[in-house]
């Protein structure tokens, strides 16, 4: 039985807070700020000049995910480096899909800074 021969209606995903400056929802600019780590947040925080949320994804991809690059460069010679890139693996796609269901993860340090400067 479909949708309509039923009477019913299924509810609407439901989507995150306001529109932002770039005319993207909340939830999917924030997962945008760390698509590309932090180059994407570099792009958001430029570009973002109202939206504290988004303001707040921007800024905690940078920190977060520069400290990754960084260490994967000086631990590259290192035989088990590929711990640190895993650990970013997992953190990146837990911090996009929280970012998408609007939800605000604070990283220790990174997450207060972005919050102040936000």
């Amino acid at each position: 039985m479909t949708e309509q021969q039923s009477g019913q209606q299924q509810p609407a995903p439901q989507q995150s807070g306001n529109k932002t400056s770039t005319g993207l929802q909340e939830n999917v600019a924030g997962l945008l700020c760390y698509l590309a780590w932090w180059v994407t947040g570099i792009i958001f925080l430029l570009i973002e000049k109202e939206n504290k949320v988004v303001r707040f994804h921007a800024i905690q991809s940078i920190i977060v995910f520069g400290v990754f690059t960084i260490l994967s460069a000086i631990f590259s010679w290192w035989r088990l480096f590929w711990i640190i890139d895993l650990i970013a693996a997992i953190l990146w796609i837990v911090l996009m899909v929280q970012a998408y269901q609007g939800k605000k993860v604070k990283m220790p340090w990174a997450g207060n800074f972005a919050e102040k400067k936000a």
